[in-house]
C-alpha cells in the first residue's frame, strides 16, 4: 500500500467519523438516550460501560487475528506451530472470559436491583390498559383518576392535514408527576396485554390483565416526556401514546388540589343533570363530540364499523327498536367482546348524549332521547 493510498483511506476515515458525529448530535436515536431519572443515568451509564468493554474485546481480538495474519503469512517464510492441547492456553481462554463475565455481571445486577426496588414511593400511581387508552389513578388521591387518550387528529392519520410535530405521541390528559420524589407505578391491564414505556425514565413493564408489575422513576428535571404502548395490543396498538408531565413540587401540589377540586364539581354537576333534561340538540352536538373521541376508531365516521369485529351501527336493530335502548345503554357501559367498557371513562351525561348520537345519526332517525337519568337507573339496575 503506498502513501497515497494510505492518505486518501485515512481522509475518507476521518470524514466518516466527522459525519457519523454530526449525525449523532442530531439523531439522538443513534444511542441509548440518557433519559432524565436517577435509574435512567445508571442505566445509561451500564450500557456505555457494557459497550467499551465489547469494544476493547473486539478491538484486542480482531488486533491479534490481524497481526498474526499479517506477521506470520506464508510469503514471509512463516513455518506453522504443531500442538495440540495446550493447558495453559485451555486455562486462559477459559478463565480470562469467566473474569471478565463476572466483571460486567457485577454492575449489571446491582442496577436491576434497584430498577425492582419500589419501597419507599412518595408517590404511587395505578396505571391500566385498556385499547386503545391508559387510566391513571392516584392511589394516595382517590378522588384524581382519568383517561389518556391519543389527541392526534383524525385528518393528520388520514393525511388530509399536516402532521405535527408530536404527530401519535400527544394525549388529551397526560400523566402529571412530580419532580425530585419517587414515583411508583403499579401498572396492569383491563382487556389485552400492553406495555407500558417511557424512553427517558428507562420503563418499559408489560401491563397484564389479572396482575400488576412494577416501577418506579425519579425525574430530576420539569418537563414533557413522551413514550406509547411497546406491546402489539391490536389494530389501533399505534394510537395508544404516553404522555408525562413533570412538574416541580409546590406546581405539582397545586395540580393536585386543582383536579380534586374538578372531581367535586363533575360529581355535582352529574347529580344537577339528573335532575335535568337536555335537548335534542345539545345531546346531538355533544354525543357527536364524544363518538368522534371515543367510538370513530372502531365504528367509522358513517358509522358503517369494520365487521365482523365491530358492526355497523347504522341500521342496527340495537340503534333502532326502542326496546333495546336498554341494552344500548348497556354495552356502552359494560362494553361487549371486542368493545371496552366506557362506564368508568364517561359520565352519565356523556353516555346518554353519545347513545342519542347513535340512534339518531347516519339516517337512523329514531327520535329516541336518553338522559343522565336514564343512564342513572341501568347502572343501578332500576
Amino acid at each position: 500500500m503506498n502513501r497515497v493510498t494510505s492518505l486518501l483511506i485515512g481522509a475518507l476515515l476521518a470524514f466518516s467519523n466527522s459525519a457519523i458525529a454530526s449525525t449523532a448530535a442530531e439523531r439522538s436515536d443513534l444511542n441509548l438516550r440518557q433519559g432524565v431519572s436517577d435509574i435512567s443515568l445508571e442505566v445509561y451509564d451500564l450500557h456505555m460501560l457494557m459497550f467499551w468493554i465489547c469494544v476493547v474485546i473486539g478491538a484486542v481480538v480482531f488486533g491479534v487475528m490481524f497481526y498474526s495474519m499479517v506477521m506470520h503469512r506464508k510469503s514471509t517464510g512463516a513455518k506453522p506451530a504443531n500442538f495440540h492441547e495446550n493447558v495453559k492456553v485451555e486455562v486462559l481462554w477459559t478463565v480470562i472470559p469467566f473474569v471478565i463475565l463476572i466483571a460486567m455481571a457485577w454492575p449489571a445486577a446491582t442496577t436491576l436491583i434497584a430498577m425492582e426496588d419500589t419501597s419507599e414511593a412518595d408517590v404511587t400511581i395505578i396505571v391500566t390498559g385498556s385499547q386503545w387508552k391508559w387510566h391513571y389513578k392516584y392511589k394516595d388521591n382517590p378522588d384524581v383518576e382519568f383517561f389518556s387518550l391519543l389527541a392526534t387528529q383524525r385528518e393528520q392519520i388520514n393525511n388530509k392535514f399536516t402532521k405535527g410535530e408530536n404527530y401519535l405521541l400527544e394525549v388529551d390528559r397526560p400523566l402529571v408527576i412530580p419532580t425530585g420524589k419517587k414515583v411508583r407505578f403499579l401498572i396492569t391491564s383491563d382487556d389485552v396485554i400492553h406495555s407500558w414505556w417511557v424512553p427517558d425514565f428507562a420503563i418499559k413493564k408489560d401491563a397484564n390483565p389479572g396482575f400488576i408489575n412494577e416501577a418506579w422513576t425519579n425525574v430530576n428535571e420539569p418537563g414533557i416526556y413522551r413514550g406509547q404502548c411497546a406491546e402489539l395490543c391490536g389494530q389501533d396498538h399505534g394510537f395508544m401514546p404516553v404522555v408525562v408531565i413533570a412538574k416541580d413540587p409546590a406546581e405539582y401540589e397545586a395540580w393536585l388540589k386543582a383536579e380534586e377540586s374538578t372531581a367535586m364539581r363533575a360529581k355535582e354537576e352529574e347529580q344537577r343533570l339528573l335532575s335535568m333534561n337536555m335537548s335534542m340538540e345539545e345531546l346531538m352536538t355533544q354525543g357527536k363530540k364524544i363518538y368522534d373521541t371515543a367510538c370513530i376508531a372502531c365504528h367509522q365516521a358513517n358509522g358503517g364499523g369494520l365487521p365482523p369485529m365491530f358492526p355497523a351501527l347504522k341500521g342496527s336493530k340495537v340503534a333502532l327498536e326502542k326496546q333495546n335502548i336498554p341494552l344500548h345503554i348497556s354495552m356502552i357501559i359494560n362494553g361487549k367482546n371486542n368493545m371496552p367498557a366506557f362506564g368508568k371513562q364517561l359520565s352519565m351525561s356523556e353516555i346518554a348524549a353519545v347513545v342519542t348520537y347513535e340512534r339518531n345519526a347516519w339516517g337512523n332517525n329514531t327520535g329516541d332521547m336518553v338522559q343522565a337519568k336514564d343512564v342513572n337507573a341501568i347502572i343501578n339496575g332500576k
